[in-house]
């Protein structure tokens, strides 16, 4: 059983490694970009805020302890062109080590039954990727 996973955006690399949001900065600058025109583009468009030219150089070369806010982190995806999930993603594995896969093309059912199996136990989760499975072979036997 596969599950459908939304693409990963299109013509860049998946940075490797703890500083991911740095790198998507970096690449940025790596393609001639400059601090300076990132920051002034660095606008989120709904609350106003922005991110400066010192944040920025930190976060690529000595990251804050902390990481960047909503608003923050709109206003970087704004400056890069990003999607707002790609930073939101990057900024989370940076700072707490945590990678997400989003779940495309299903309901919000879905998304609570993966959340769920989640916290379970490997004998748990063996026995529910049975029932799926059974189910599965059910559908394709009365589809024959």
């Amino acid at each position: 059983m596969t599950a459908a996973a939304t693409a990963p955006d299109s013509g860049a690399a998946t940075p490797t490694g703890a500083r991911v949001l740095s790198q998507l900065i970096q690449e940025a600058l790596d393609r001639g970009d400059s601090y300076q025109r990132i920051a002034d583009r660095a606008v989120d468009p709904e609350s106003g805020e922005t991110v400066s030219k010192p944040y920025l150089q930190r976060v690529v070369k000595n990251p804050p302890a902390n990481p960047p806010t909503v608003p923050m982190m709109k206003a970087i995806a704004a400056a890069l062109g990003k999607p707002f999930e790609r930073v939101q993603a990057a900024t989370a594995k940076q700072w707490l080590m945590y990678e997400a896969t989003e779940l495309a093309g299903y309901d919000e059912d879905t998304r609570i039954i993966v959340a769920h199996l989640a916290g379970q136990s490997p004998a748990d989760k063996r026995r529910w990727r049975r029932m799926i499975e059974a189910d599965e072979q059910a559908r394709r036997e009365i589809d024959e």
